[in-house]
């Protein structure tokens, strides 16, 4: 007994066209600043950049180690002030930490460029970090400091 695919009018070469389909993603999660939204009484949201950024300064600043049951999550950087010389080999380790903790934990971000600046009068150290966000034509630029508390 053979089967016999049924199709509609408009469905009658699919056997013979490959199909594209692109599903619109959209990133959300909720703003750490756990403000509360005063016309709906939520918490706010984050969506799309601005949630992928959030999610990124949250893996930059946590050092290994802190986030319980997952001892590789973050960048380590506050870990390698202690160590901090203005030297190329520096720079390096930072910048590897950062590529690999955002190929690790960061599926949504592709990395585009990571510079490293050493204050060494303020004893810390300036990071930028440009990505771009899969599935959308948008590049995001995050800065931060980091530095050592005395």
């Amino acid at each position: 007994m053979s089967t016999k695919k049924i199709l509609s009018n408009e469905d009658r070469d699919l056997q013979n066209v490959s199909l594209q389909t692109s599903i619109a993603r959209v990133y959300k999660d909720i703003d750490l600043t756990f403000e509360k939204n005063s016309s709906t009484g939520d918490i706010y949201k984050k969506k799309d950049a601005a949630a992928v950024k959030q999610s990124i300064k949250n893996l930059l600043l946590t050092n290994n180690l802190e986030r319980p049951f997952n001892a590789s999550f973050g960048a380590n950087l506050n870990n390698l002030l202690f160590e901090l010389s203005t030297g190329e080999s520096s720079k390096t380790e930072i910048k590897e930490n950062i590529k690999r903790a955002i190929a690790k934990h960061e599926p949504r971000a592709e990395l585009l460029e990571i510079d490293v600046n050493f204050r060494s009068d303020l004893n810390d150290v300036s990071v930028s970090v440009k990505f771009a966000i899969k599935g959308m034509s948008e590049t995001v630029t995050f800065e931060t400091t980091v530095s050592r508390l005395r």
